[in-house]
């Protein structure tokens, strides 16, 4: 199975900032200071960051109906020229609405729908064009972005959430970039509307991904999460982005990621980034463009600052242009880039896929909103498992087709997956494959059950369930015994997983074997898991939602689910490269075009570690050429090295 780490056309990496000057924030172009550009550029550039994401405030720049400002567009000249003395570019971005925790709109507006009425569309598709036709040729331009996370403007109540019409976002965006296109402007593209679409995130907010891929040449995720869990947030950005690589196989830029200082240490902003650069990397990220370059004290009067003073300190450099210790950790991040020749390196194919309802993202009928978000919750938290496994494992999304060329397919606690869904996993292990599932009967009571086709003679069992009526897990956790050896794990061991949910889903499914070989048991006795041998594969269930159960329990990782996993790819024959027995050390690799490999080692622990990696041929040396047999950790720490194939 191929895993996307596709480049823009040119091959290149970018690593930029988004960039509003300390001067002015949103109002930076009514207050120009050039030589406060300069400063702030430079600094960038000193610390390996060479391209910007610039913003054309709209109601500045456009101030009455086909009509620019002179002066601005005359300031804008001048931030290109400053760019290119620099050695570096800028990707403008047109329509800036929304920023910061405020929408702001063009005077002229007059309460227009943005993407539906014809004559605010045209004025838009006028903006666009006259803009990108002025600037098209000039050297520092990098590429466009239509917008800044508008489905924010659009409705900023509900996110665009239900409220957006998605037939008329494609064809405004299609309307907008054909305009940009009309000038001859040949520089990458694409929305800016943070990819938070129903195929990422379950909830349909007018931009559908896929309706737009076609338009666009790369993907750019926001991604500034809240959650419970250390390893799902330092894994969460990268999750987005594994999401992201299968639909079109298009770049995924992270567009905008960050922190506010006001809501983080110094040391802790630092770690946050390390994890968050290195993890989309190996996530299959071409790019990162992290908000933003500088803080804003200056600007406490200043809206949206006034009133959302956290905003103010989102920078890489303090409101003095100070460096905070989060640009030094993207400097250091650029130096991995340059010793590893990253643009040169690729993915590793795998065999080992994740399988994604399609219930994500597909609109069926007489379904419920949590049956779209789970997945994204159950799939998080067993990429997360699988990552500290150290499987090199693979996004599979069911509305794309499933792969034919898997030893291991992870079905993690879903309710739902269609019946040529299963109809496919079935024959991938009649052919040799272990295909995994875990019981999970949905969050809410619609249809409260597992809608799994003949799951009594899929799996050699006899389902024991009343209709209507739940099995409820009564104990506070599993423990579940292993029966005999599988994969890694011997036979007397005991595995202990949170017990969480609501109450419908803190329900296991009631069992008897009927051809199924039960490989471990709860406290009571009863099967929890049982393989059944088919075909050349075998069909494995777990009777429990262990995978749901942990996406709900805050700070529950690492939790044993990596030991199950680990056991899997065993059982289906399949050994990483290179691995560690810490789940707090995530193992990822990556190939470079000429032969050589690298190999990322880090750490989800908040103190030192040294662990002894176990290499299935070869050896590991540092980037100097150098071998060891350990890799010593700094806190939250990455060591990269090469794997030689003596």
């Amino acid at each position: 199975m191929r895993r996307n780490a596709a480049k823009l056309r040119d091959g290149t990496l970018w690593v930029g900032v988004n960039y509003w000057s300390r001067t002015g924030g949103p109002l930076m172009w009514r207050d120009y200071r050039p030589e406060v550009i300069d400063e702030e550029l430079t600094v960038m550039r000193d610390h390996g960051i060479t391209l910007t994401r610039s913003f054309f405030y709209w109601p500045d720049f456009m101030p009455a109906e086909n009509t620019l400002d002179p002066e601005k567009l005359a300031h804008f000249d001048d931030f290109l020229d400053r760019h290119q003395a620099l050695g570096m570019t800028t990707i403008p971005t047109f329509i800036v609405g929304h920023m910061s925790g405020q929408n702001w709109d063009p005077a002229w507006r007059d309460g227009r729908d943005i993407f539906a009425d014809p004559s605010f569309v045209a004025q838009q598709e006028w903006y666009v064009r006259t803009l990108a036709d002025r600037w098209k040729d000039h050297p520092a331009v990098a590429g466009w972005l239509l917008t800044n996370e508008i489905p924010i403007y659009g409705h900023w109540q509900s996110r665009g959430i239900g409220t957006i019409d998605p037939a008329a976002v494609t064809a405004w965006a299609r309307t907008l970039i054909d305009a940009l296109r009309s000038t001859g402007a040949t520089q990458p593209v694409s929305i800016g509307d943070g990819a938070w679409g129903v195929e990422i995130t379950g909830s349909d907010n007018g931009f559908r991904i896929r309706d737009l891929e076609p338009l666009i040449d790369f993907h750019g995720p926001h991604v500034y999460r809240m959650e419970t869990d250390e390893v799902r947030q330092h894994l969460g950005a990268a999750f987005i982005c594994e999401l992201l690589g299968p639909i079109g196989g298009k770049p995924v830029i992270m567009e905008e990621f960050g922190l506010t200082s006001d809501y983080v240490s110094e040391e802790n902003a630092a770690h946050y980034y390390r994890q968050v650069l290195h993890n989309t990397l190996l996530a299959g990220a071409t790019g990162w463009i992290p908000w933003n370059n500088t803080d804003y004290d200056e600007l406490w009067n200043q809206e949206p600052y006034s009133h959302h003073p956290f905003e103010m300190h989102f920078g890489l450099t303090d409101d003095r242009g100070r460096p905070k210790e989060q640009l030094r950790e993207v400097r250091r991040f650029t130096e991995v880039l340059r010793a590893v020749d990253a643009p040169r390196l690729r993915r590793a194919d795998t065999q080992v896929a994740l399988v994604i309802s399609s219930f994500l993202e597909k609109p069926y009928p007489f379904t419920q909103p949590e049956d779209h978000t789970s997945v994204f919750a159950h799939t998080r938290q067993a990429y997360v498992a699988a990552r500290e496994a150290d499987l090199p494992v693979g996004v599979a999304r069911e509305a794309d087709g499933l792969p034919d060329d898997c030893a291991l397919y992870l079905l993690p606690s879903a309710k739902q997956l269609t019946a040529p869904g299963w109809r496919h996993l079935v024959e991938r292990a009649r052919a040799g494959a272990v295909v995994y599932a875990s019981y999970f009967v949905g969050e809410h009571g619609v249809q409260r059950g597992p809608w799994w086709p003949k799951l009594d003679e899929t799996f050699g069992v006899v389902k024991k369930l009343r209709y209507g009526l739940t099995d409820p897990i009564e104990d506070d956790e599993l423990r579940i015994t292993f029966q005999r050896d599988f994969g890694g794990i011997r036979a007397g061991e005991e595995l202990v997983f949170a017990v969480a949910g609501t109450e419908n889903s803190r329900t296991y499914l009631p069992v008897e074997p009927n051809g199924a070989d039960v490989i471990a048991t709860d406290a009571h006795g009863r099967p929890a898991l049982l393989a059944r041998p088919f075909g050349r594969g075998q069909l494995v269930l777990c009777t429990y939602p262990i995978e749901h159960m942990a996406a709900v329990t805050p700070r529950v990782n690492p939790e044993p689910t990596w030991r199950l996993y680990a056991a899997l790819a065993a059982e289906a024959g399949f050994t990483p490269e290179v691995t560690v027995d810490d789940p707090r050390v995530l193992v990822g690799r990556m190939e470079h075009e000429d032969g050589r490999s690298f190999v990322w080692f880090i750490s989800q622990h908040d103190e030192p570690l040294t662990v002894k990696p176990t290499v299935a041929a070869g050896t590991l040396r540092d980037l100097t050429g150098q071998e060891f047999p350990a890799v010593e950790l700094f806190p939250y720490g990455v060591v990269v090295t090469e794997l030689t194939r003596d």
